[in-house]
């Protein structure tokens, strides 16, 4: 499957970049690593780009991998990567399992929720949210796009996907263990868009858009990035005005209201209800209703609402289903207090009711989860 994304553009100066090695892209006066197939274009790394590129030009781009294997986002405060422990990922990383290459990344909590993302609420009203407002897309961009969720379940339905993170490791790990179809390119949304100027059916950002600087800007470049006729879809914006306060950077009903106007919003216990029941979801309004803890939204033509009887909502007919490693003889085994105590009450599977794979008690993990 190749990307979407024919030509890529400076994050710097906006200008079109070449390939001048195979592992390598440039414009006058800049040169940016390609590494395991992966343009690294973050902006304010310049020391990763050059130590990258020597290790590319040198001939090791074992030991480029390991150096962008370090970065992360400006927002982690986990521990720092150890040089030893990539070593040994990059060197056994056609046999190590998604769970056991995180821990060597030493990603934490966050591994947490990649590895049972599977399942979390917050990812079913994602898929729902597509689901419900599908156009058959045959392109699709996803900003912020994790270790690859979303794009494993577009690529498995034929969607060419190019996938946009501002940390490496996650894009690797999602071409390696979780969605290989993709294509991965790394940039700092604050920056220059290397995709600028390309068109998707489908372009989305989830559970990622809240904590992006400069929201409107990050907003307009999306809409930019849409194709006429194809959706843009934004998934769980936190309510300031949630009863016990927001789980991560929120703002209140007026003011999403004002980045999003013409959007289609849904509760996203809406999006969830629909999805276990197979029908309609039915979007609401902008509101400090304090019992919403986060909104889902598309942007797009009008069209009827699809009922969630199958599509992106459900696993494909081939998916190997296994029984969702949270729960074991009917109980419940949270991987932290904080995975529970942030999605417990949601969760479908904690129901013996309802059809297995719907109500995810039955998951498609990655071959090497």
């Amino acid at each position: 499957m190749t990307s979407p994304a024919a030509i890529w553009r400076s994050p710097v100066t906006g200008r079109v970049l070449s390939a001048d090695t195979p592992h390598s892209l440039a414009a006058p006066g800049e040169r940016w690593p390609v590494v395991d197939g992966i343009p690294y274009l973050r902006t304010d790394s310049e020391g990763l780009v050059a130590l990258a590129l020597d290790h590319l030009d040198a001939g090791c781009p074992d030991d480029a991998l390991v150096a962008l294997l370090t970065d992360q986002d400006a927002w982690w405060t986990g521990p720092a990567t150890d040089l030893r422990e990539l070593k040994r990922l990059v060197r056994e990383r056609d046999t190590l399992s998604l769970r056991e290459a995180m821990a060597l990344l030493r990603m934490g909590p966050v591994a947490d929720y990649f590895a049972h993302r599977w399942s979390d609420p917050t990812y079913l009203a994602g898929l729902a949210l597509v689901e419900a407002h599908w156009q058959s897309p045959a392109t699709a961009f996803e900003l912020a796009c994790g270790i690859g969720h979303y794009l494993r379940d577009l690529t498995a339905r034929g969607v060419a996907c190019l996938g946009a993170d501002v940390v490496f490791a996650k894009c690797w790990l999602a071409k390696h263990w979780v969605a290989p179809l993709a294509d991965y390119v790394v940039f700092d949304a604050a920056a220059c868009w290397p995709v600028a100027g390309q068109r998707f059916d489908l372009v989305q950002c989830h559970d990622a858009f809240y904590f992006l600087p400069d929201q409107p800007r990050v907003a307009a470049r999306l809409r930019e990035a849409v194709a006429p006729g194809g959706v843009l879809a934004v998934g769980h914006l936190h309510n300031a005005a949630v009863a016990g306060g927001a789980k991560g950077p929120a703002q209140r009903a007026a003011d999403w209201g004002a980045l999003f106007p013409e959007s289609t919003v849904y509760d996203e216990r809406e999006l969830r209800r629909a999805l276990l029941a197979g029908d309609v979801p039915v979007s609401t309004g902008w509101s400090d209703d304090d019992g919403i803890e986060a909104w889902s939204l598309v942007e797009g033509p009008a069209r009827a609402v699809r009922p969630l009887t199958g599509g992106l909502a459900m696993p494909v007919a081939e998916a190997g289903l296994r029984p969702n490693p949270l729960l074991a003889d009917g109980i419940p085994h949270w991987p932290s207090d904080r995975y529970r105590d942030e999605y417990g009450d949601a969760c479908t599977w904690l129901t013996a009711a309802g059809d297995p794979a719907r109500t995810r008690r039955l998951v498609d993990l990655p071959v090497r989860w």
